[in-house]
């Protein structure tokens, strides 16, 4: 019982049944059980069942017993989205009843495809198949066997030929009854392949969204640690100097807030183009001057070359989180940057002198983890790790021909 009553998402045979109960066995306002088609199924199968007595008159005429069969066998279809092992059983057995008490044939085979169905598209295979096999051996005794000591009186059987055609009747039932399963769990698949997509773009949007917001705030936020130090420092001997390192703070705050508005707007207009370009090697010489006032000499060696804009995104975040490194975990006050461009690839080298001055040598995990996944987005590589001769060198390739969607 606490298995029914405890939900869970692990389907063996797809999602629920749509009219299921809810995990505490209360049946939700939306899955009710279907009075309409079984009222409509019930009519069709009485009015049809007495209109097809009439064309046969050795079989024993429709009496209240035979119509109370035919009500049973059709409500019990109430239930067949919450009990369809029960009621495709049921079905079956009631429908062998009525044809062993010898009433005419009729409609009454529709309750029992329609309690099939419903097993079968519920994932009951094995009980659907049992309980139509169950119909026709139970026929198949009656016409060949039994008939002799049922009703009606003087009852010859039938031959083979007829229970061929039930047994056709009967597969075609349980075939069509496949296909509908089979449709139904590849609608699931599908529906579950969806929401995996959707689900793995927003977890690579929000990594996107963590990567910009790190590189940007890391940059900025180490020029205004060292520029606040410098002030702090030469607030009472040096005011001018003093004055000097409040103006970067307040420069590199200023840029700061304007990307991460940037990024804060990509997100409030799902699906829009941004407002402002996307940063790239064509603000490096901004990149160097907040170096050089965060105490750091850049030298650039080589010329940053034409770029697609999601290469030229990560390449600028690539120098940027570098330096920023250089600035925060290096003891040197001179940086290289060189471009090689060889048409195919750009190879970024950002090398320091050292030496570090605390553990995290070269950068934060979180850093160095954002320029891999920057450079694996685009199919490139990032090597990092310090220098046989001392300091710390970044190594990054970037293929140069991408298309624009990536």
């Amino acid at each position: 019982m606490e298995e029914q009553r405890a939900p869970s998402h692990g389907w063996r045979y797809g999602p629920p049944w749509r009219g299921a109960p809810d995990g505490d066995g209360a049946e939700p306002h939306h899955a009710r059980r279907p009075w309409r088609s079984t009222v409509l199924l019930t009519a069709f199968v009485l009015v049809g069942t007495n209109f097809a007595a009439h064309s046969q008159p050795l079989r024993v005429p429709l009496d209240p017993y035979a119509r109370v069969l035919l009500l049973v066998a059709s409500v019990l279809l109430l239930w067949r989205h919450r009990y369809p092992v029960a009621v495709s059983f049921g079905t079956a057995t009631v429908t062998l009843a009525y044809f062993a008490a010898g009433y005419p044939y009729g409609p009454v085979f529709l309750t029992v495809a329609v309690g099939c169905f419903s097993a079968v598209v519920a994932g009951h295979r094995r009980a659907a198949w049992a309980s139509v096999g169950l119909l026709w051996c139970g026929h198949t005794l009656i016409a060949l066997w039994l008939y002799r000591w049922l009703p009606p009186a003087g009852d010859k059987g039938t031959g083979l030929t007829q229970e061929i055609v039930i047994a056709t009747w009967v597969l075609a039932i349980v075939a069509l009854s496949e296909l509908a399963r089979i449709r139904r769990e590849q609608w699931a698949r599908e529906r579950a392949d969806r929401a995996q997509a959707a689900r793995r773009r927003a977890d690579e949007e929000r990594l996107r969204i963590a990567r910009e917001l790190h590189d940007v705030l890391a940059h900025s936020i180490s020029v205004i640690n060292v520029q606040a130090g410098m002030g702090l420092a030469l607030l009472d001997s040096d005011p001018e100097q003093a004055r000097a390192a409040l103006t970067t703070i307040k420069a590199a705050s200023k840029e700061a807030l304007g990307e991460v508005r940037q990024v804060l707007d990509t997100l409030r207009t799902s699906g829009a183009a941004p407002r402002t370009p996307a940063p790239g090697l064509d603000r490096l010489p901004e990149l160097v001057a907040q170096a050089a006032a965060a105490g750091l000499s850049v030298r650039i060696e080589g010329e940053p070359p034409q770029l697609p804009p999601g290469a030229d995104l990560a390449a600028f975040r690539i120098v940027q989180e570098a330096l920023t490194n250089v600035v925060r975990h290096s003891g040197s006050r001179h940086a290289r940057v060189r471009f090689a461009h060889d048409g195919d690839a750009l190879r970024l080298r950002i090398d320091d002198d050292g030496p570090a001055t605390d553990a995290d040598a070269g950068g934060s995990g979180n850093g160095l983890a954002g320029m891999r996944e920057r450079a694996a987005a685009l199919g490139g590589t990032i090597e990092a790790g310090p220098r046989p001769d001392g300091g710390f060198r970044v190594l990054a390739v970037l293929p140069s021909h991408l298309r624009e969607d990536q």
